[in-house]
Formats: C-alpha cells, structure tokens, sequence
C-alpha cells in the first residue's frame, strides 16, 4: 500500500474525551433519578453509540426513556462536556509529521456537530479533509455504516484505506467495509479486544503509530 487514506476515531485515539464523557452520563442519569455505576464500569461505554449505552444503563428498550437520556446527556455535553476534553501527548507531532490534510480524515461515533467544534476548538482540523460522524437522530449510529458512507461520499478505495481507533467496533467495522484496522493502545479498549476484533496491527504509543503507517507507506 502506498500513501494511504487514514480514517482516525476521536475519542480514545486523537483526544481523551473520558471526563466530560462520564460527567455527562452522571448528569443524564442523575436527572431521571437512576443510580450511576462506578467509574470502571463507565469506562465500558465509551466509544460505542449513546442510545446503545443508555439501554444498557437503563436495562430499557423503552425509546422515549432513552431519547430523555441522551436529551439530558447533550444539555450538558454541548455547553461544558465536549471541552472537557484533552489531545492526548505525541498526537499533533504524529500529525504534522506523517498525515498530508487531504489524505485524513476523522471517522468517529460521535455526532458530527460535536466532533467538528471539538477538531477545531483543540487545533487538529488543519490535518484533516473532513470530519465524518453520526445525525444527532441517529442517523448513521452503526460504525460499520459510518465507514461505508464516508468511503463513498469521499470515493475511497477500501484496498487504499486504513481505520485507526482503539476499540472492537472500530476494528470489525473495518473489517466489514474491506479495510485494514489498526488499533491504538492509549484509549478506552484492551489489547485483547482490539486483537480478538482482528486488527492488522497494535500500537502501544502515537510515536509507533508513526512508524506504522511509515511502514505502510513505503
């Protein structure tokens, strides 16, 4: 493979979004009077979709109750939470060094709207073409479907394309969408996650994500 098109995840591969994250789940549930599980626990649900995540929390398949979540999640989220956030260390100088703006691009779960203001707001959008996430009303919520529409609205070739994210999801959407998926270590997933999903490869730090995608290039 030569110059190929990197699709990064956010939360867990560019930034450590886990304290506004978890603040913001605590809001959620605290405003429908539901007890929160402990910070390990927490940990688990973030990455996947929010309406995934509240029907678990919830133990509901009521819609109207989960939507009531994610509105009181996203009160928070959008004045306070989404900058309680920070790039993590070697990040930019992987960046700067390695992704030419028109060949990246950020593929991530979270809403679009959010994702944008939080690429621009910590200084990463001149390193990327795009930033591609999910409707606010759930509209591409599925990571596999995300790639699929982010391949096709950029004409990508899947056989020129990389996913890097740090959990499962990212890795098997990967794999459904014909890509090669390395996994990052510095996030939210565990080595066994990300090895049992199949990614090609693991990278414990952003320096040898680096020397990864060097060797990709070449």
């Amino acid at each position: 493979m030569s110059a190929p098109v990197l699709l990064f995840d956010l939360d867990g591969t560019l930034t450590d979004a886990r304290p506004g994250i978890v603040a913001c789940i605590r809001h959620a549930l605290a405003g429908l009077g539901r007890a929160c599980p402990d910070d390990a626990r927490l940990d688990e649900f973030i990455g996947p979709p929010l309406r995934r995540t509240f029907a678990t929390l919830l133990a509901t398949d009521d819609r109207a109750l989960v939507e009531e979540a994610l509105r009181r999640y996203r009160e928070r989220f959008g004045a306070t939470g989404l900058y309680e956030n920070r790039v993590y260390d070697g990040v930019p100088a992987m960046l700067r060094g390695l992704v030419p703006p028109a060949r990246a691009f950020v593929a991530t779960s979270k809403p679009r709207v959010y994702a944008e203001r939080i690429v621009r707001h910590f200084g990463l959008a001149e390193h990327f073409a795009a930033v591609h996430g999910v409707g606010l009303d759930g509209h591409l919520d599925d990571k596999a479907e995300l790639l699929a529409h982010v391949l096709a609205a950029e004409r990508l070739d899947p056989a020129d394309a990389v996913m890097i994210g740090d959990r499962a999801v990212d890795v098997t959407a990967a794999r459904a969408n014909g890509l090669a998926a390395i996994g990052v270590l510095w996030g939210y997933g565990s080595e066994r996650e990300l090895r049992e999903a199949g990614a090609d490869a693991l990278c414990a730090s952003p320096a040898a994500l680096a020397e990864a995608l060097a060797r990709l290039a070449r």
